[in-house]
């Protein structure tokens, strides 16, 4: 399971653009927390050392550092990002669940925090969705303490959304402090709806970079709606919808890891079916390819739930 990591954004807070979600009756912090350990257990069981967060997933680092912590496993891998605040105030019904500041004093303060709940095990430190309109791109002050960040031994990445997260990756690695490049990882949505990003995925790791994709299920819709052509491939294969389509993402040669995002060991399971999914057939689903701005156009309506 070295290209698999698992992801808490649908487990550290109550509310989240995901369909298909496989959550406690019960949603206070208590029941998501068992949630979250028991997932991570299961994921730990089956050879997963790689948990991805994000200080905007509710109390998601906190949930993995009392895991963390409990367990004493020291050889997880644990990957953050920063630059979101969540502020749903543990509400399912909040209208605004997270705010978006790439600044200097939103890093320095989130990177504290991270390093509080997490320690030295935090290895990879992205800041959390990078477009092209983001000020980090001319703020130097802010690019050099994220320099800093990298010069310490703490891989330095980005995550990437929207219809432009080609543009936005390309330039990004172009940045440089003292003649060395700021970023050395990419997390971007990669999957068989939207794949638009997949030329500039496969340059960054030709160039030596890490390449994560995330949203392997497009935000669930490939697990609970999948197109006919996944489904078929599921049944010939004995494996569920949502395994096909992570199967397709390992499948892609550039791709060092892949996020799965389930919210219970059920869903994990069957995520990790993948592996029983042979490369032959995954050809196919290449024609069910959105145009990038009606897939996103589609993303930007899902309810929190």
């Amino acid at each position: 399971m070295e290209r698999i990591a698992v992801g808490l954004a649908a487990l550290g807070r109550p509310a989240y653009l995901n369909l298909g979600r496989d959550l406690p009756p019960e949603r206070d912090v208590a029941a998501m927390r068992a949630a979250t350990h028991a997932v991570l257990d299961e994921a730990y069981r089956a050879g997963v050392r790689w948990v991805d967060v994000a200080r905007s997933y509710g109390r998601s680092e906190e949930f993995l550092g009392d895991w963390l912590a409990a367990r004493g496993h020291q050889d997880v891998f644990v990957s953050s990002k920063w630059g979101y605040r969540y502020v749903g105030d543990w509400r399912l019904d909040a209208e605004v669940h997270e705010v978006k500041e790439h600044s200097l004093a939103r890093f320095t303060e989130q990177w504290a925090r991270t390093r509080e709940l997490l320690g030295a095990q935090v290895g990879l430190y992205q800041v959390h969705s990078l477009t092209v309109d983001s000020p980090l791109f001319t703020d130097r002050p802010l690019l050099d303490a994220l320099a800093g960040l990298s010069a310490s031994g703490v891989e330095v990445g980005f995550s990437t959304s929207g219809s432009a997260q080609a543009d936005a990756m390309r330039r990004a690695f172009e940045l440089e402090v003292g003649g060395q490049p700021v970023f050395s990882a990419v997390q971007s949505t990669w999957n068989v709806l939207e794949p638009s990003a997949g030329a500039a995925l496969a340059e960054a790791r030709a160039a030596g970079n890490r390449v994560l994709v995330k949203e392997t299920l497009a935000n669930g819709r490939l697990a609970v709606a999948a197109p006919e052509p996944v489904r078929r491939l599921a049944a010939e294969h004995g494996v569920g919808p949502d395994a096909v389509a992570v199967a397709a993402v390992l499948a892609q040669e550039w791709v060092s890891v892949a996020v799965l995002g389930p919210s219970s060991p059920a869903q994990l399971r069957a995520n990790l079916a993948a592996v029983r999914v042979p490369r032959a057939g995954l050809a196919a689903l290449s024609g069910l390819a959105e145009d990038p701005r009606e897939y996103w156009a589609q993303r930007s309506h899902l309810r929190w739930n």
